[in-house]
C-alpha cells in the first residue's frame, strides 16, 4: 500500500477529528492501524489523548472526599460522571462558600409575615 496524496489528506482530516488509528485504518482501507500511527508520526501530527482512556472527572468521588472538602453533589448519581464539588469547605460546614449560600438561605417565614402586614 502506498500513501497517495488523497489518503494523506484524509488521514490528516480524520486524525484531526479525534478518530482512533483503527477507525482511520478501516475507513482508508488497505492500511493497518500501525501504518496509520507511523504515518501520523512521520507527518508530525499532534499527539492527542487516547480515545479509549476515560477523561478524569472534575471534583471528587465519594472515596476521595475529606472533611475539608465540599460535599455538594454534582450531576445524577446514576451516571458515571457523578461527583462532588471537592473545593475547600467553609470551616464548620460541609460545603464551600458558593454551595453554602445555596444550601443555607434565610427563612421565608419572616418575609411572609411582613407581607401580611403590608397587604392588610
Amino acid at each position: 500500500m502506498s500513501w497517495t496524496d488523497e489518503k494523506v489528506d484524509r488521514l490528516r482530516e480524520l486524525w484531526g477529528q479525534g478518530m482512533s488509528a483503527s477507525e482511520i485504518a478501516d475507513l482508508l482501507g488497505e492500511v493497518t492501524r500501525n501504518a496509520v500511527i507511523g504515518k501520523a508520526h512521520r507527518l508530525g501530527l499532534s499527539g492527542r489523548p487516547s480515545p479509549i482512556k476515560k477523561k478524569p472527572t472534575r471534583g471528587a468521588t465519594i472515596l476521595a472526599l475529606t472533611e475539608r472538602m465540599c460535599k455538594w453533589p454534582v450531576g445524577d448519581p446514576k451516571h458515571p460522571d457523578f461527583h462532588f464539588c471537592g473545593k475547600t469547605a467553609h470551616p464548620g460546614l460541609p460545603y464551600c462558600g458558593e454551595h453554602a449560600a445555596l444550601a443555607y438561605q434565610p427563612s421565608t417565614k419572616k418575609r411572609d409575615d411582613e407581607r401580611k402586614f403590608i397587604v392588610a
